[in-house]
């Protein structure tokens, strides 16, 4: 049953998409061909880079990589991005996805959450999405813009996570439009960081935000890999601490990516809702799937995937 809902969802996608972003129709379809292969449904245990499991909930969906990659690409984020452990879709709605990386950044150290500054970070946030909107207009894609916090960082010691929200939309787009919204949520633990990002429309962050939420708490380190379990002396210890982790600071000192594309990676286009409504329309196409007729398949890879 979980094959016949994965194929009707990512039909759905495909036809509304393809036009909308970055990639040509066949790449796009060919993008989605190979992550609908790969994904599986919750609820389902997902190990994720020896470090952790994820715990996916029912009515959601698990690409992993390479073809997780593939399908960024497809929606205008350039590079290639070996942190990214795999894609989140729901299965009912294509108005939010999630992105999940690990970075092994070591033990991040959390003693500078109480004086960092929100108005310092976001002119920093601000000028590397400018860095990176270059390479977005290689792609064809929009520029992007941000707009500001939708939510200011906050760090929960007793939990070792971090999150915040930023708003944003395409660049020189009239004050009225739609704006899309990063929602990120980053779990330390010992020896790296698992950060989650929700991808939506502003407007509807907080029931996204609500319905994402068995994601974010399914996610847990294993025993000997928590924030606890870190052992002073020993343990190798990040060189940057939070504040980096907000404006991608860490990234620029350590080489490991060009600023551009660390922030051109937490801009995924926001698809179907900031896309002229879109979203509902993928929604439509779904739910008129499961009530028309099945026609046989036009060729092999409209057959479902064995799960």
């Amino acid at each position: 049953m979980a094959g016949v809902w994965i194929r009707s969802w990512f039909a759905a996608l495909c036809l509304v998409c393809a036009a909308a972003w970055a990639a040509s129709p066949d790449e796009a379809r060919k993008a989605f061909e190979a992550a609908r292969s790969v994904a599986v449904a919750g609820p389902i245990d997902v190990p994720l880079a020896s470090q952790a499991v994820l715990k996916l909930p029912a009515a959601t969906v698990f690409i992993p990589q390479p073809q997780a990659g593939t399908l960024l690409n497809a929606m205008g984020n350039p590079g290639r991005d070996d942190r990214l452990q795999g894609l989140v879709f729901p299965a009912s709605d294509a108005g939010w996805f999630m992105t999940v990386r690990y970075e092994d950044s070591g033990y991040i150290k959390d003693d500078d959450a109480k004086a960092w500054n929100a108005d310092d970070l976001l002119k920093s946030y601000r000028e590397g999405t400018e860095a990176s909107n270059e390479e977005r207009v290689k792609m064809g894609v929009p520029a992007i813009e941000v707009i500001g916090w939708a939510e200011p960082p906050v760090y929960d010691a007793a939990t070792h996570r971090l999150a915040w929200a930023m708003s944003s939309r395409d660049k020189g787009a009239p004050a009225g439009d739609a704006q899309g919204v990063n929602h990120n949520t980053y779990l330390l633990g010992r020896e790296g960081y698992f950060s989650m990002n929700l991808v939506t429309a502003l407007a509807d962050l907080p029931a996204h935000r609500v319905a994402s939420q068995p994601v974010l708490s399914g996610l847990a380190f294993n025993d000997g890999k928590r924030y606890a379990d870190f052992v002073s002396g020993t343990d190798r210890v990040a060189e940057y601490g939070l504040a980096a982790l907000v404006v991608g600071v860490a990234a620029k000192k350590l080489g490991l990516l060009a600023v551009a594309l660390a922030f051109v990676a937490k801009f995924a286009k926001v698809i179907f809702l900031a896309v002229a409504g879109t979203g509902a329309l993928g929604s439509k196409l779904w739910k008129r799937k499961k009530a028309e007729p099945a026609a046989a398949p036009a060729n092999p890879a409209d057959t479902p995937p064995t799960t």
